[in-house]
């Protein structure tokens, strides 16, 4: 048996070459590890090709896996895919459904095929989502539960009986998951509905989180990162929604309340201003100490975030 990983990477403010967790797991139990830059490289394929795997399992690997890498196991390769296939295909599968604002997300488990996350279906399940979730703490969920059914499916692959379980996909059903960049952290509220911004802030919330502009008493505007937000309701009895672009505390004190460009109310949880550790909105709103906030505009020489533009995120 061997692991294989992304190699290490540089993270981090001081840009450290770091490990993935899988690596450090892998070295801590004492499994052969291999970390080629790119599956197709000749050393790793012949490496692979001499411990002759019965089955290789992946998930959320991030390489392309040519046919040599495909023929090689007996029995192939089964990926555990955060989505409802063929929902979703490609690098970010979560983080596109939750912005989507889906009611559905789920996870399959599925053999592997030249064309990406086109194979045949094992196992998948749907999860509920109610509007809430963040996308860390679902992800994580969702690859457990992935697990759980491909443990629950592996007896019928060793003993073949899969192929009379298997679903082909609908490739006319399927949209892509485009990577994610740090364009998509920006928040543009002008242009924004509130629950346009909500389900941007769930599904960025691991990387590459979310900010927008803030000007207090007039002054220039800083970037401030908004953490947890929830969608308002105007009709609040006793609690009007802000005039124009200010933000107003709820009356409950739980949440900072801004109407956005379309007339919607988002309710911001948590934030953090530059330099500074998360806050609650009380604690921002009495670090204002009576001074006005404001959102703000982008500067009209500010640069179109492109939609869905590809960049690399941290490992």
């Amino acid at each position: 048996a061997a692991v294989v990983s992304q190699p290490p990477a540089r993270s981090g403010r001081k840009m450290k070459l770091t490990a993935s967790p899988v690596q450090t797991l892998a070295e801590a139990r004492g499994i052969e590890l291999l970390t080629p830059a790119s599956a197709k490289e000749e050393a790793f394929l012949a490496r692979l090709d001499e411990l002759q795997p019965d089955l290789c399992i992946t998930a959320a690997y991030g390489c392309f896996l040519p046919q040599r890498f495909l023929d090689i196991p007996r029995f192939g390769t089964l990926n555990v895919h955060p989505s409802l296939l063929p929902l979703y295909r490609g690098a970010a599968p979560l983080q596109r459904c939750l912005e989507a604002g889906d009611a559905v997300a789920g996870v399959s488990v599925a053999f592997t095929v030249l064309k990406m996350d086109a194979g045949p279906l094992l196992r998948q399940e749907e999860r509920p989502l109610v509007g809430d979730e963040q996308e860390p703490p679902l992800l994580l969920e969702l690859f457990e539960r992935g697990t759980e059914l491909l443990l629950d499916a592996l007896p019928s692959v060793w003993d073949g009986s899969c192929a009379g379980q298997l679903a082909p996909q609908e490739d006319a059903r399927a949209t892509k998951a485009a990577k994610l960049s740090t364009a998509d952290a920006e928040l543009r509220l002008e242009q924004l509905s509130a629950s346009e911004a909500h389900n941007k802030v769930r599904a960025f919330a691991g990387w590459p989180g979310t900010w927008t502009r803030l000007s207090i008493c007039g002054a220039e505007p800083i970037r401030v990162k908004l953490l947890q937000t929830r969608l308002g309701l105007p009709e609040a009895a006793g609690d009007p929604p802000p005039a124009g672009r200010q933000v107003a505390l709820a009356a409950g004190g739980g949440a900072l309340r801004l109407v956005c460009g379309d007339g919607s109310l988002l309710e911001v949880l948590r934030l953090t201003l530059p330099g500074k550790k998360p806050v609650d909105a009380r604690a921002f709103w009495n670090g204002l100490n009576g001074r006005r906030a404001e959102w703000a505009s982008a500067p009209p020489d500010a640069a179109a975030a492109p939609e869905h533009a590809a960049a690399s995120a941290p490992p």
